[in-house]
Order: C-alpha cells, then structure tokens, then sequence
C-alpha cells in the first residue's frame, strides 16, 4: 500500500474530505453571492427569483409523484391545494400525510 492509500484510509483521510467538502461548498455560496452582485436586479428578474423555489420543488418532487402513480399525485395535489389556501407550509404537509395515510389504509 502506497503512503497516499495509507494516509487516505486513515481518519485523517476523512478529515481531508470533511475539509474539502466544506470548502466546496462555501465557494459554491459565496460564488452565487458574487454573481448575483453583477445582475442588474429587474422586474422580470426579479419575478423569476421569486418563483425559483417552487420550480426547484416541483422538479424534485414530481418524478417520484409520477413514478409512484395516482395516490402520489392525489397527495400531492392535496398538499399544494392546502398550501395554496393558507400559505402555511407545515400545514400542507400534514394535509398531504393525512391524504395518503387515507389513501393507504383504504387500498
């Protein structure tokens, strides 16, 4: 075994990839930070930050609400409805977990 195999398999091999994923990280942040301070902040650019995270949420949530077949996207429809109603995240959650608990014990 080679010293870089030996000094990686030991526990200061983890404190290296601990190191360097933090410091991946913090530059990915502050590269945002810095970017976005050289966008001339518009209307339309401004309208388009503000839907981002429900882009973001929906892209990641409705593969697996397709995937998963007609209860998912029942639920889903659900919590969306709830949120949309009260604007009270934790509030759609629960709607959306008492859906498919429905749901399940009906099927």
């Amino acid at each position: 075994m080679s010293e870089f195999s030996a000094f990686i398999t030991s526990p200061w091999g983890s404190v290296l990839a601990i190191a360097a994923m933090t410091l991946v990280t913090f530059l990915c942040r502050i590269g945002g930070v810095v970017l976005m301070s050289h966008v001339r902040i518009t209307p339309r650019v401004e309208r388009g930050l503000r839907a981002l995270p429900g882009s973001i949420i929906l892209a990641t949530i409705l593969p697996v609400a397709l995937d998963n077949g007609f209860p998912a996207l029942i639920t889903l429809g659900a919590a969306i409805a709830v949120m949309a109603l009260t604007r009270i995240d934790l509030l759609g959650l629960a709607a959306g977990l008492g859906t498919l608990s429905v749901i399940r014990a009906l099927l």
